[in-house]
């Protein structure tokens, strides 16, 4: 954590991207699992791996659940997909100005690395696709321990609204009609046989399983003006869930009654008929 521009700075901004439209960053070096070279006396083996069967798909987003979209219009490209995705997202969030707070370049492919980012440790902030809260971190003394203050909550008001103001059958309605598009995203990511809306369900996952607080938790500065938490349990937390906490816990509270709710609709807790749009990218 940092006084003034850190990571810890924009977590609502990560988060909210999740609980709207799914929210992190993405990390550079992404893995594409490459077989290590096979020696003379393992060839079989290698052959297998060659051709290896795709990871099932666990949550087919034909069976999220969400209005049938207004628009049956052929989807834009992803490349040219700015601001159709701009227009319609903003729309579905009302007057709570979410087209203020959003980087309106490369709003898929951003949302998707950042979406995909949550669960590890590390994370650099420069794809954000969310301009980060103003102001930076501060910290208060409580018992004689540096702590979180309290007032770090205030920031993340604007991020609020949004949250607030968005439903999410609605929400998840708008990403059934532009889901090839998310899927094309994570394909370029470094995913050629993943499956986007697994992921993000595993991410909802992860951010759903961060502790609440009672109280705030001691902070320890290991090299100015940088903070991490004193407790070595809550530090080993994944980046989404340490997002999280710092959002403080009225809004962790407000964030996670989202993403379940969210999750409700993807995993098909309701299963109405699937819109044409949601057939599944390859």
């Amino acid at each position: 954590m940092k006084r003034q521009s850190s990571v810890g700075s924009w977590a609502a901004a990560a988060v909210v991207l999740v609980a709207v439209v799914a929210a992190g960053v993405y990390m550079a070096r992404k893995a594409v699992h490459e077989s290590a070279p096979a020696s003379a006396a393992a060839p079989a083996a290698a052959s297998t791996a060659a051709v290896a069967p795709a990871p099932a798909i666990r949550h087919p987003i034909a069976k999220a659940s969400g209005p049938a979209p207004a628009s049956t219009a052929p989807l834009p490209s992803l490349e040219n997909s700015d601001a159709s995705v701009l227009d319609t997202l903003t729309a579905l969030a009302g007057g709570s100005g979410l087209r203020s707070l959003l980087v309106s370049a490369q709003i898929i492919p951003d949302a998707v690395a950042t979406i995909d980012a949550l669960p590890r440790r590390v994370v650099a902030p420069r794809i954000l696709p969310l301009h980060p809260p103003g102001g930076g971190f501060l910290t208060a003394s409580v018992d004689g321990k540096t702590v979180m203050s309290d007032a770090n909550a205030a920031r993340y008001a604007p991020y609020m609204r949004v949250v607030a103001s968005v439903d999410p059958a609605a929400l998840v309605g708008w990403y059934v009609r532009y889901y090839p598009l998310f899927q094309q995203a994570y394909v370029q990511l470094g995913y050629p046989r993943g499956y986007f809306n697994d992921r993000l369900i595993a991410v909802i996952d992860n951010l759903l399983a961060a502790p609440d607080l009672a109280r705030p938790a001691a902070l320890a500065q290991s090299k100015p003006p940088f903070y991490a938490y004193a407790d070595p349990a809550l530090e080993s937390l994944s980046a989404g869930q340490k997002m999280l906490l710092r959002a403080g816990p009225a809004n962790e509270a407000v964030l996670k009654a989202k993403l379940r709710a969210i999750r409700a609709r993807l995993v098909g807790a309701v299963l109405p008929a699937a819109p044409a749009s949601s057939r599944t990218a390859q």
